[in-house]
């Protein structure tokens, strides 16, 4: 039997057993899972090993790759910009992105890009993996690409590409990466222990991954599918972990625990509060999560429901029955999630990876365990 650390009140106790069981089942390696009720930690519990030989704990300072996970980090990074009033979510790309005009480009807005509706999911012309390690040469070829379909006809999630076009157009605007924002803005201030591109410092922290055995259900496999995630260039590759590690990528490399994503979508969903202080208006938060497009997505094998970069839950439900509930899950099971309707923000973070690509059944047991107790 693992041993459950953390703290869960009477009123989860069922989470604490669901937690146990998925141990118990032989689905975890280790794993994390926070609740945060009106910007109080109400739950918090991690068990298990940091690494495959077990020699190891999963403890309360394991830094966990959360991989798309990351992109509710990138949607809030971009809707504090809109915030403070450096960009609208209605404008174009090409506005503060002129290169990105070419090839039919030229009025897809920032919404748009937002939610996965640009037709740039990846790419289809042979490319050097490890060309994914160099920001500017992606960029270049995301501005030059032609979209793979016409752009705001349909969502087709865009896995690691989102990441380059969120990440250049905050860079363009802003002047900073996001990983240096979310450090300097968000993480040093208020204590997260949140990372794109990770520091040399941190790496004696990392779990390590076990990934999973087989490939993951994509559906009928069409060629948005094929460039999103089935070429050998799909994906950053050809490169040593120490440099994954250290790669902003606001799309897939995020690095964290369970508390501090939560902490953040706790704070999202009530009314954008963070240890006493504003980080986002509630008006804004409202604006980031409303849907812009909703159907059976062209990459995905789901209907899907996205707002200005966030997964909203109103299609699938993975993070409870809220429909307003809106975060992101990352490849393997990890997810965060804001609920506004209930105060209540929440994380899993694990490394043990499966092969769902939404709606992992372990946190799914949590999290219904978790609103059962509300």
């Amino acid at each position: 039997m693992v041993e459950i650390a953390g703290h869960a009140p009477g009123r989860f106790a069922a989470v604490r057993d669901a937690f146990a069981a998925n141990f118990a089942a032989g689905e975890e390696l280790g794993a994390r899972f926070t609740l945060v009720e009106a910007g109080e930690v109400v739950l918090d519990l991690w068990a298990g090993h940091a690494d495959r030989r077990r020699t190891r704990a999963f403890d309360e300072t394991t830094l966990t790759p959360i991989f798309s996970t990351t992109k509710a980090l990138a949607a809030l990074l971009v809707a504090r910009l809109v915030g403070e009033g450096k960009l609208t979510y209605e404008q174009t790309v090409a506005s503060v992105w002129p290169e990105f005009a070419a090839a039919g480009k030229a009025s897809i807005t920032i919404e748009q890009l937002l939610s996965h509706q640009a037709g740039l999911a990846g790419f289809p012309d042979r490319m050097d993996p490890a060309e994914w390690f160099d920001w500017g040469a992606v960029c270049a070829r995301l501005a030059a690409m032609a979209p793979l379909w016409p752009p705001g006809t349909a969502s087709g999630y865009h896995p690691v590409t989102f990441g380059y076009l969120a990440g250049e157009v905050f860079r363009r605007v802003e002047g900073r990466t996001m990983g240096a924002a979310l450090r300097e803005d968000l993480a040093e201030p208020f204590g997260l222990d949140l990372w794109i591109g990770l520091p040399d410092a941190e790496f004696d922290r990392v779990s390590e991954m076990q990934r999973p055995s087989a490939m993951p259900n994509f559906g009928e496999r069409n060629s948005a599918t094929i460039a999103a995630f089935l070429r050998p260039w799909s994906q950053p590759a050809g490169r040593s972990q120490d440099e994954w590690r250290r790669m902003e990528i606001p799309s897939a490399n995020g690095h964290a625990t369970a508390l501090a994503l939560a902490r953040l979508m706790g704070a999202l969903a009530n009314d954008g509060w963070l240890d006493g202080e504003d980080i986002l208006s509630p008006a804004l938060i409202a604006e980031a999560a409303r849907r812009r497009i909703r159907g059976q997505d062209l990459v995905l094998p789901f209907e899907m429901s996205w707002g200005a970069g966030f997964m909203r839950n109103e299609a699938t439900h993975p993070w409870g029955p809220g429909d307003q509930t809106f975060g992101h899950s990352g490849w393997g099971g990890s997810c965060a999630f804001a609920d506004p309707q209930r105060k209540l923000g929440g994380a899993y973070v694990m490394n043990r990876q499966s092969t769902d690509l939404l709606g992992d059944q372990r946190p799914r047991r949590l999290i219904e365990a978790a609103y059962a107790g509300l």
